[in-house]
């Protein structure tokens, strides 16, 4: 392992800054031995002492780190958190049961979010998100009630695809959009007594196809297979792996909605746990690995090992709130860092 440079003291320390967002109910993975073995020893330490804390914020820690196996870690999956650490808590849940969600939000920042089942061999949505949000605790409105604490339904469908342990998780994600940062948290589950026809993976887009995505504006986006996805609001990748020469393509499958509302998909299996919401027919959904910066061009695939850019823009002081001065505060920190 190198050397704990002043830089890496002091990034410990921006991980506790950033601290933000954790699944407190159902009880979710936590970090161990099988994700230091894997993603280092700083950064189970890091993680150890602040599970609330970003993948980007890992990515930077991990940058420097001799210890760090990007393939191993698989840090865009359940932030690196290891089923080897949580074979004791695994949730077992039948075909049509509601579970209720308790989400912890240190600070807010304004993002998108869902909860999905997810395939941990692939990382991809299993069907559609069982809830989800266009926008995430927002700075400007606060975190509402509805974003911490909601039920989402087992699907009926979901066949025998998550019968043994280990073979899925349900997959709380946050982007905060407007500071680039991820959160997830995962919760180990099983599902019993399902119906004999299972339910699809989602269809996703990979940004590793001819079709280029641009992060600031709506464009169509086509899939390499039959269906066609509606105007996308591209997301695109911010990938520090520096272990692996060839990372995995983003995939992404994002549909644009009206802003502001809490989604369920339109499917007998999951009922809105808010009746007087909107539901979209089509909802967003994420199946990705990687993300760039928000704020970047053009989306595109990375074929060889990112490192964090060593340049910092002047960022002007917020007068207007509390919220807006943290945001300050941590992008200043984000800039030290990166020097």
């Amino acid at each position: 392992m190198k050397n704990f440079t002043p830089a890496l003291a002091f990034a410990s320390v921006i991980s506790f800054v950033n601290a933000h967002g954790f699944v407190t109910s159902p009880a979710a993975r936590q970090p161990g031995l099988a994700m230091g073995a894997a993603c280092g020893q700083q950064v189970l330490s890091n993680q150890a002492a602040d599970k609330y804390g970003n993948i980007q914020g890992e990515l930077q820690v991990a940058a420097t780190q001799d210890d760090y196996n990007a393939a191993e870690c698989d840090i865009w999956l359940c932030k690196g958190y290891k089923f080897d650490d949580n074979k004791d808590n695994v949730h077992s849940y039948k075909a049509g049961e509601t579970v209720d969600f308790q989400v912890d939000i240190r600070a807010p920042h304004t993002g998108v979010a869902n909860v999905s089942i997810v395939s941990t061999a692939f990382n991809k949505v299993i069907g559609t998100p069982l809830i989800y949000w266009d926008v995430y605790a927002s700075t400007a409105t606060g975190v509402k009630p509805n974003q911490t604490s909601f039920s989402i339904t087992i699907p009926e469908d979901i066949g025998s695809q998550c019968a043994t342990a280990n073979d899925c998780v349900l997959q709380w994600y946050w982007y905060a959009e407007s500071i680039d940062q991820t959160y997830e948290s995962c919760v180990d589950f099983t599902v019993s007594e399902f119906s004999s026809t299972p339910a699809a993976p989602s269809k996703a887009v990979s940004a590793s196809s001819s079709a280029l995505v641009t992060a600031t504006s709506s464009k169509a986006v086509s899939e390499s297979s039959s269906a066609s996805v509606a105007s996308s609001k591209a997301w695109s990748s911010k990938a520090l792996s520096k272990a692996s020469s060839t990372p995995s393509a983003t995939e992404i499958a994002v549909t644009t909605v009206p802003s502001g509302a809490v989604r369920t998909p339109t499917t007998a299996a999951v009922k809105s746990t808010t009746p007087a919401t909107k539901v979209s027919a089509r909802p967003t959904t994420f199946a990705t690995t990687a993300r760039r910066s928000a704020t970047s061009a053009a989306a595109h695939v990375h074929t060889a090992s990112a490192e964090p850019s060593t340049s910092a823009s002047a960022v002007p002081f917020p007068t207007d709130s509390a919220s807006d001065v943290l945001a300050w505060i941590e992008a200043m920190l984000g800039n030290l860092v990166g020097n």
